[in-house]
């Protein structure tokens, strides 16, 4: 596939770390959030993912955007935005919250850390949801503050990463829960860090407000990190499906709901809370999906997929469409999320799906693969 280069303005904003990563070697960006976002540090994408696996990483991550809602109707705005029940959410820990609207569209799928009772921060996967927000807080006219915090993420991943960090920053990082945040001091200022990440290698996300101090912790995780093998990094397409780590705008959009989509124990209908969409979730479970993110195993070595790809069964009737896939040399074949209607949601349903003009097979599967 030919590459294309993006041309870097005011509307596409670089982040804290944009100049250490370009003297690193990134060789490639996408946009997320409005930002750039990047995806490859040279070498092949399964090099990369080895790497991942074995090692532990570096990566710039600011374009997960972080929404600050504060104020006496925090917790009431919050709420209303998600279908899952934060009533009992704790200050420390974070929470996976698909966001929707009245119609009980995905509008994301953000991870939200309650930082008081009345300070929130919505962690972004890539759609714009602070206007949003805000129109909910106008028309409800809610006592709230909404806007987006000076945050820039990093995060460190791999198996390797709680070695690396606890040699930096000491051995009380390793007891922090999965899902949980603490402050942690270095270069004098504390730092917000979460036991989270967008792989299922293991690692952190560091949440950078102080900069200086901020990067001179990003330096020192490289220069302390050599024993352990770092390198910087980016999301791996590969290792991300492999784990099925699901992709606002990629795998599900604003077109699905969170039924659809596998969030059931996100989805907490049977609470007193009030949110959008909620009666709408209620007939779509009483009366089941018509449609549902499934895996697929593909006969083939390689595949590129930047738009919807359809698959057919053997009467050529149209199953569902592939909306991610790679390779991957686990199961030696290509393995990819799909959307699949009914009543097409055998793990024993083959399909033909054409992958650059050549006709392949393939099987649907259930999630997640490992």
């Amino acid at each position: 596939m030919k590459e294309y280069f993006i041309s870097k303005s005011r509307r596409l904003r670089s982040t804290s770390y944009t100049s250490r990563i370009e003297e690193q070697g990134v060789t490639a960006y996408t946009i997320y959030n409005h930002m750039l976002l990047p995806t490859r540090f040279g070498g092949p994408l399964e090099e990369l993912y080895h790497h991942l696996k074995e090692h532990v990483q570096v990566w710039d991550a600011a374009g997960q955007r972080q929404v600050e809602v504060n104020g006496k109707d925090s917790y009431k705005l919050v709420q209303l935005m998600t279908c899952r029940d934060l009533s009992k959410a704790k200050v420390g820990r974070c929470y996976y919250a698909p966001i929707i609207d009245d119609k009980a569209k995905l509008i994301n799928d953000p991870v939200i850390l309650k930082l008081s009772d009345q300070r929130w921060w919505i962690s972004l996967s890539d759609s714009d949801v602070e206007l949003f927000a805000k129109g909910l807080a106008i028309g409800n006219n809610f006592d709230v503050n909404i806007f987006e915090a000076k945050i820039d993420i990093f995060s460190v991943q791999g198996p390797k990463s709680f070695d690396l960090m606890a040699k930096v920053l000491g051995p009380k990082i390793r007891e922090l829960k999965f899902f949980g945040f603490d402050y942690y001091e270095f270069g004098g200022s504390k730092h917000l860090i979460a036991r989270s990440g967008w792989s299922k290698q293991g690692g952190y996300e560091v949440y950078m407000e102080h900069t200086e101090a901020g990067l001179a912790l990003y330096d020192k995780l490289f220069e302390a990190g050599v024993e352990f093998n770092v390198k910087p990094g980016a999301p791996n397409l590969i290792e991300r499906l492999e784990s099925s780590l699901l992709s606002y705008g990629n795998d599900m959009d604003i077109g699905d709901n969170p039924l659809e989509c596998g969030f059931d124990k996100y989805v907490n209908l049977e609470s007193e809370v009030n949110f959008l969409g909620k009666e709408v979730l209620k007939k779509v479970k009483s009366e089941g999906v018509k449609k549902k993110l499934m895996g697929v195993k593909i006969d083939s070595k390689k595949i590129n997929v930047t738009g919807s790809i359809n698959m057919y069964d053997k009467n050529n009737k149209l199953i569902g469409e592939l909306r991610s896939g790679s390779f991957n040399p686990m199961f030696k074949q290509v393995i990819g999320i799909a959307m699949v209607n009914k009543p097409y949601f055998k793990d024993t349903q083959e399909f033909q799906i054409s992958i650059d003009g050549n006709n392949c097979t393939g099987k649907v599967c259930d999630l997640p693969f490992i």
